[in-house]
């Protein structure tokens, strides 16, 4: 009874605040009748009376109808009727509100401080691109990701996830640092980047025998105790899975105490990494050498803990030994130690000539340190810059590319993914599946790289039915109308159920290069993606190479046989004779005119 009660109360105050609205404009509006009237008139003299109780009846309603479009139960109201009007899927004002190059172009001043010279009208006019890079199209509208937000891409193989995250290096405004584990992403990207500025290639695998440009020894800046401390978790973080248990999460926190220890002691006495191997080998032998090394450093716990490791049992050391060693297997391949020496990376110089940097890894892993421990540092060099520049930005940003992070590359990102973004270092990743980000940062820096991702791309192709459904349960409810039909199959009834926007069975068969977009204040939408090659700046670069291929090919066939011509020149040996006569001469099988019968007559003539 009280339930019907509220509802019949509900339907009665709905129509009210119409209704006062008009009587209110109607009381205004006689006001102005009788303030038109001549001043005989009885009565007229009360028109301003009517016109303030207009407006103030006016003002009350239009306050009420805030309060309740503001409030929780209008916002909830709003949010169904726009999810019963598209389906529980993004509009197109939504799009234009939300993520559209206009949009963007609203926070050209936050997202790049440098435009913040220019007035508001002339930052309209500048290019999308260069405040925020696009991911997708939906319809004839394109959805657009600024230069501040993480994107997580989720697709199994060639499902054009790499396709996709090609694109993002070839938009960003600044400097790059991409990583992958085969060459198709620098093939692909690497002709338009060069236009932009210098590109390095670090390949400690040697995947395809492509040859590292640069190198990069992972002891440089170790004479500061917390750069030291920061590549020693960096070698660690490529060999170790948090979240793994207790005991191994123990064993990996020592063996970052004690190879910051080593590497630091290492930097201060001018010992290599391979000594760095050697003293993890046979501790009690180095036990000397790494403690006078120590002496020098301006942090004395350092020597405590290279003395505790050194002095400790011999379970608890090859314990300690045994985690630090995967970190330093890449010594034993001879291309990826010459790929760790000749010192550090000059990082500012990469931002300033807005280069990029390609690190190719292999999936056996024993690569992945070296990689891990320059992305960090020049991650963790680019955020120290970024605080020193207006508003603790990067200006033009450093854009992470990472394909197959989980794989080559497992920096941390569950950190980084909240911290980064808002120093002018956005971050793309490509992972194949939930599954594998948990198995590489563990259950709960799984959970922080999606929750902290602005942008997710779901590609179709999975299969794990627990993925396939929360990705269904992100998407949200809508309402379907579902017939009902007698027995004669005449229709009697519909009714509405709540069933998913797009369910696990849609998301699972998406077609190719089509992507389920879930965005940060924007309904759901299913967009398409454009791959690389498809990309009029990468076909010209590609036609722009197959031409200067084949003018070498051109240049060089005609340099052959112009060396084949005068070679066969030479052969005949008769160089003061005219070309003419001279191929009369070396082809016997045609005769001879009759005035040029007897050669030393021929050569009198001549001469």
């Amino acid at each position: 009874m009280n339930t019907t009660f509220h509802s019949t109360a509900r339907r009665i105050r709905r129509p009210m605040l119409p209704k006062v609205a008009l009587t209110s404009l109607s009381l205004i509006g006689l006001g102005w009748v009788m303030h038109t009237m001549p001043d005989a008139t009885p009565g007229r003299v009360y028109w301003p009376w009517l016109m303030i109780t207009g407006l103030l009846v006016l003002a009350g309603v239009v306050g009420v109808w805030r309060h309740r479009r503001g409030g929780s139960a209008g916002l909830v109201t709003r949010w169904a009727r726009r999810g019963r009007r598209n389906h529980g899927l993004a509009s197109p004002w939504a799009i234009l509100r939300v993520s559209s190059g206009w949009a963007m172009r609203r926070r050209a001043s936050v997202l790049r401080p440098s435009l913040r010279q220019l007035g508001w009208h002339r930052r309209l006019f500048v290019p999308a691109r260069h405040v925020a890079t696009p991911l997708a199209r939906v319809g004839w509208l394109r959805v657009w990701s600024p230069v501040e937000d993480v994107t997580l891409r989720i697709g199994g193989p060639r499902t054009g996830k790499t396709g996709e995250l090609c694109g993002r290096i070839l938009d960003a405004p600044g400097a790059v640092i991409a990583t992958s584990t085969r060459t198709d992403l620098i093939e692909l990207t690497a002709p338009c980047r060069s236009r932009l500025g210098p590109v390095h290639v670090f390949n400690p695998s040697g995947i395809a025998g492509m040859a590292s440009t640069i190198t990069f020894d992972p002891l440089s800046g170790c004479e500061n105790p917390a750069m030291a401390t920061s590549r020693a978790a960096d070698l660690l973080a490529a060999t170790s899975a948090p979240g793994s248990g207790g005991d191994r999460e123990f064993w990996a926190s020592q063996a970052r105490r004690v190879l910051a220890a080593l590497m630091h002691a290492a930097a201060l006495g001018g010992a290599s990494m391979r000594d760095v191997l050697a003293w993890v080998a046979d501790p009690d032998q180095a036990a000397g050498q790494v403690q006078q090394f120590l002496r020098r450093s301006p942090q004395p716990a350092y020597e405590s803990d290279a003395t505790q490791f050194l002095d400790t049992n011999d379970r608890t050391r090859s314990s300690i030994c045994s985690t630090i060693m995967p970190a330093l297997g890449w010594l034993t391949d001879a291309t990826a130690a010459a790929a760790a020496t000749g010192g550090g990376f000059d990082v500012e110089a990469l931002l300033d000539s807005r280069g990029t940097v390609y690190m190719l890894g292999a999936e056996d892993a024993h690569t992945a340190p070296l990689v891990t421990a320059l992305t960090g540092h020049i991650a963790r060099e680019a955020r120290r810059l970024a605080a020193t520049q207006p508003g603790g930005r990067l200006d033009p940003p450093l854009t992470l590319a990472l394909d197959e992070a989980a794989l080559i590359c497992p920096i941390p990102l569950d950190n980084w993914t909240a911290d980064m973004g808002g120093r002018g270092v956005p971050i793309h990743i490509g992972a194949q599946s939930r599954a594998q980000l948990r198995q590489r940062w563990g259950d709960t820096g799984a959970a922080a790289i999606l929750n902290n991702a602005a942008t997710l791309l779901i590609f179709g192709g999975a299969r794990d039915p627990d993925d396939l459904a929360a990705y269904s349960t992100l998407t949200g409810e809508r309402y379907e109308q579902t017939p009902t039909w007698d027995q004669e199959g005449a229709l009697t009834s519909m009714s509405q159920h709540r069933v998913p926007v797009l369910s696990p069975a849609q998301i699972a068969q998406l077609p190719a290069r089509h992507v389920v977009i879930i965005r940060r204040g924007m309904a759901p939408a299913v967009g398409k993606v454009q791959m690389a090659w498809k990309r009029r700046d990468v076909r010209a670069a590609q036609r722009a190479s197959a031409w200067a291929d084949g003018t070498l090919r051109w240049a060089t066939e005609w340099e052959r046989l112009h060396d084949r011509l005068g070679e066969w020149i030479e052969a005949t040996e008769l160089r003061g004779v005219p070309l003419a006569q001279r191929l009369r001469i070396t082809i016997p099988s045609r005769p001879l005119p009759p005035e040029a019968t007897d050669p030393a007559e021929f050569e009198g003539s001549d001469a």
